[in-house]
C-alpha cells in the first residue's frame, strides 16, 4: 500500500505553498510558470499510466517518464528548447525540495536532477528598423479609443524597452510626470526599475489619462471590458498595427515580429545611438551585461564602425602593372 505522505498531491501543495513562497519568496510569473509545468507533467502521466491526478505517487515521477514528458513536449507540442529547458527547471526546482523533506527519495532525486539542461542553437537577434518602428507605432487609428490605447501601447513599449507582463499590468500611478517624466516598472526577479519618457510618450499618455480612471491603482492599457490585456491581446494589437502599417513599410511583410521584437528594437537603437552597454542593461532591467552583449554580436553597424578604426594589418600590396613584354605575351595568345 503506498504512503498517503508520498502522494503527489501533498508535496506539490508544500512545494508551492511553503517552498515557494515562504522559503524563496518567487515572483508570481515563476509560481504560474511551475504551476503550468505540473499540469502538464500529471497530464501526460495520466494519458501514459492512466493514473488520476489526486492518485500520482511520488514514485510514478521516475527519470524515464520526465524524460519521456521531456520528449513529448518538443515532438507532440512542438515547444522550443528553451521552453523544454523552463519545464525542466521547475521540476528539479521540486525535487530539490523532495530530496530535502524525504531522504528516502533521494535516489530518485539525484537521478532526476542530472538530467542536463538541453543545448539550443543561438540565434542572432534581429531587430526592426526605425523606419518600421515609427510606421508600426503611427498605424491605429487615433479616431477611436482603441486606437488611442494601441499607439499609446506600442509607443511605451518602444520608449521604454519594457516586457509585455510589465506593461499589461502597469498601473497609473507608476507614471510620474514632471520636469522628468518617468516610469517605474516592476520587472523579472523583482527588480524595480525607472525608465525616462520622451516628451512625445508623456504627452500621448496625458491625453490618455483624460480618457481613463485616474485613479492610482487604475490599469493604463485596460481592454475594453476593463480588465488587464493578455499577452495574446498585446500581440493581436502589434500585428493589427503591422498589418496596417505594411503598406508604407513593405519590408514589415517578410518578418517574424513578437511583442518583444520592440523590447530588442530599443536595445539596438540605443546601442546604435551610442549609448553605453551598462547604460542599457539597465534600461531593459537585465540581471548583467552579459545578457545584454546579445546586442553588441548582432549590430553589424557598430562592428563596422570599430573595423573602420582599426589600421589594417600586415603589409600594403603594390598594384600589379603589366610590363610590356607581358602585355606582347597576353597579344600572342
Amino acid at each position: 500500500m503506498k504512503r498517503k505522505s508520498n502522494l503527489i498531491g501533498s508535496l506539490l501543495q508544500n512545494f508551492f505553498l511553503q517552498f515557494l513562497v515562504n522559503q524563496r519568496n518567487v515572483s508570481t510569473q515563476t509560481i504560474a510558470s511551475y504551476r503550468d509545468t505540473f499540469r502538464l507533467l500529471l497530464q501526460f502521466v495520466h494519458d501514459r499510466k492512466k493514473i488520476e491526478p489526486s492518485a500520482v505517487c511520488l514514485g510514478d515521477l521516475n527519470v524515464e517518464i520526465v524524460l519521456s514528458f521531456l520528449e513529448y513536449l518538443e515532438l507532440d507540442r512542438h515547444n522550443s528548447i528553451r521552453s523544454r529547458n523552463q519545464r525542466l527547471a521547475a521540476i528539479r526546482a521540486f525535487f530539490r525540495m523532495v530530496a530535502l523533506r524525504d531522504p528516502e527519495s533521494i535516489s530518485q532525486a539525484s537521478q532526476i536532477l542530472a538530467i542536463p539542461l538541453k543545448r539550443a542553437d543561438h540565434r542572432v537577434i534581429k531587430a526592426l528598423s526605425r523606419e518600421e518602428v515609427e510606421a508600426i507605432i503611427s498605424a491605429p487609428d487615433l479616431s477611436q479609443w482603441n486606437g488611442r490605447r494601441d499607439h499609446a501601447l506600442l509607443l511605451t513599449l518602444y520608449n521604454t524597452g519594457a516586457r509585455v507582463s510589465e506593461v499589461i499590468s502597469l498601473r497609473c500611478r507608476q507614471v510620474h510626470f514632471g520636469m522628468s517624466t518617468y516610469l517605474q516598472l516592476h520587472g523579472k526577479g523583482r527588480k524595480e526599475r525607472t525608465v525616462p519618457l520622451w516628451p512625445k510618450t508623456a504627452n500621448v499618455l496625458r491625453a490618455w489619462f483624460q480618457e481613463i480612471d485616474e485613479l492610482g491603482n487604475s490599469l493604463i492599457f485596460p481592454s475594453v471590458r476593463g480588465r488587464p490585456l493578455t499577452r495574446n491581446g498585446v500581440n493581436y494589437i502589434l500585428q493589427q498595427a503591422i498589418s496596417a502599417a505594411s503598406d508604407k513599410q513593405p519590408s514589415l511583410r517578410d518578418k517574424k515580429i513578437s511583442p518583444h521584437s520592440m523590447r530588442h528594437s530599443t536595445a539596438m537603437h540605443l546601442l546604435q545611438s551610442g549609448v553605453d552597454i551598462s547604460m542599457i542593461a539597465l534600461w531593459l532591467g537585465h540581471e548583467s551585461t552579459d545578457t545584454t552583449h546579445v546586442y553588441l554580436e548582432a549590430d553589424l553597424d557598430t562592428k563596422e564602425q570599430a573595423l573602420r578604426r582599426l589600421t589594417p594589418a600586415g603589409k600594403e600590396v603594390p598594384r600589379f602593372k603589366a610590363t610590356d613584354e607581358v602585355l606582347a605575351f597576353l597579344a600572342t595568345l
